[in-house]
């Protein structure tokens, strides 16, 4: 697990757009797995303006939604394909071809469509980059603490912690938040070529020391990155406070000219 510590949360972004935009230049037709979320979405706002002024071409690559509520429409403003949609595919106009939704609707069926997600990604060659954010419990996707590390994509029971944590989104539209979900598993994502993960925030600061410098284990989901050899964690300072080896870290972002 590479580590970078950066100013903030618009360096952050900055810097993962980057980096994406490395993989889609490597490999033009790259299959990127999408997160929802401030500090993904703040990434694919640059990846955007670069393609625009054709600085990097994103126009053949396909895109993977990473995880999605269940009984959730991809309308739905509160919900991750939604967000993804909105932010990443329609601004780039990628042809329906290259788009994997992971559609909540309807609950009925949903195990059969996360195993055609699984063969969609075996199809296309394997992702080349995961994109992530990371719950305040330390969840990846939608695996919650106590996820199997070598699960693959399939319906979730969401913790109670990160219910309440995207309540607000729900209640302004006057609903509750959901109780389910489907993702993609911890096996799926370390599957990936590389993983990029991306935290921001005071609040992130505890499940980022315990995924980081903690033990492998179930109880914090994230943790199973450390296993990976490509994986790649971006955090601003906030996020990065209670990391003993810190200094180490941001001193490693200041030698790749990141920081």
């Amino acid at each position: 697990m590479r580590i970078l510590i950066l100013p903030d949360a618009a360096s952050v972004g900055l810097a993962a757009a980057r980096f994406i935009a490395d993989v889609a230049r490597g490999k033009p037709n790259a299959a990127i797995g999408l997160a929802a979320g401030a500090t993904p979405i703040a990434a694919y706002a640059e990846l955007i303006r670069a393609h625009r002024a054709a600085e990097v071409d994103l126009s053949r690559v396909a895109a993977f939604v990473l995880d999605e509520y269940l009984g959730v429409g991809p309308d739905h403003p509160a919900g991750c394909v939604a967000t993804v949609l909105r932010h990443f595919v329609e601004p780039l106009g990628l042809p329906a071809a290259r788009v994997h939704l992971l559609a909540g609707q309807p609950v009925e069926g949903a195990a059969a469509r996360c195993t055609a997600h699984e063969r969609a990604i075996a199809a296309t060659g394997g992702l080349d980059v995961q994109i992530l954010g990371l719950g305040q419990n330390g969840h990846i996707g939608f695996n919650e603490p106590g996820a199997s590390l070598a699960g693959r994509t399939g319906p979730v029971a969401l913790s109670a912690s990160t219910r309440a944590a995207n309540r607000p989104q729900f209640a302004q539209l006057g609903e509750e938040t959901p109780k389910t979900a489907i993702t993609m598993g911890i096996g799926t994502i370390l599957s990936a070529r590389r993983v990029l993960l991306l935290a921001t925030g005071a609040s992130k600061a505890e499940a980022v020391a315990k995924m980081a410098e903690g033990p492998v284990g179930a109880m914090v989901p994230a943790s199973a990155l450390q296993l990976h050899p490509e994986a790649t964690v971006m955090l601003d300072e906030a996020a990065a406070a209670k990391l003993a080896l810190r200094d180490d870290y941001r001193a490693r972002a200041e030698a790749l000219g990141l920081a």
